[in-house]
């Protein structure tokens, strides 16, 4: 039975934008749930919402870890290293919040969420095989 690549490839890209999706999604909560604790920073309830958004904030961190560990993961070796030292990072950073909160402290993290929710969010490049455009392809991503 011949397939057609391209509608292969579609379909696959179908199913992972979905699943970037969620990603996407799940990080920008978790920002948005650590921008409203900065915003009503000097509330009464502020250390138990701030409990909450940053064990929020690590459970979606933990699942993204358990992800990238998978082996039949499809991302590049290098960019799940770099995204699993990231999440070492993130880590580091809720235990210190929660050690000496401090509003402004909660930037780095609401940042990182948001951009990578972003590059979550935009289209995967379209694939080059013509190397001398390559250049091209990646400055855009």
């Amino acid at each position: 039975m011949y397939r057609n690549p391209v509608k292969t490839y579609e379909n696959i890209n179908k199913s992972t934008a979905s699943g970037r999706e969620i990603e996407a999604a799940v990080l920008s909560k978790a920002a948005q749930k650590l921008k409203e604790c900065q915003s009503s920073w000097d509330s009464p309830n502020r250390v138990d919402r701030l409990d909450q958004a940053i064990r929020y904030n690590q459970r979606v961190w933990s699942i993204l870890q358990a992800e990238l560990d998978k082996q039949d993961n499809p991302l590049p070796r290098q960019i799940k290293i770099n995204l699993l030292r990231l999440s070492t990072y993130i880590d580091q950073r809720c235990l210190d919040i929660m050690a000496y909160p401090e509003p402004q402290k909660l930037n780095v993290i609401i940042n990182i969420n948001n951009n990578i929710a972003a590059g979550l969010r935009s289209r995967p490049a379209v694939p080059v095989t013509d190397h001398r455009h390559q250049a091209v392809a990646v400055n855009a991503m």
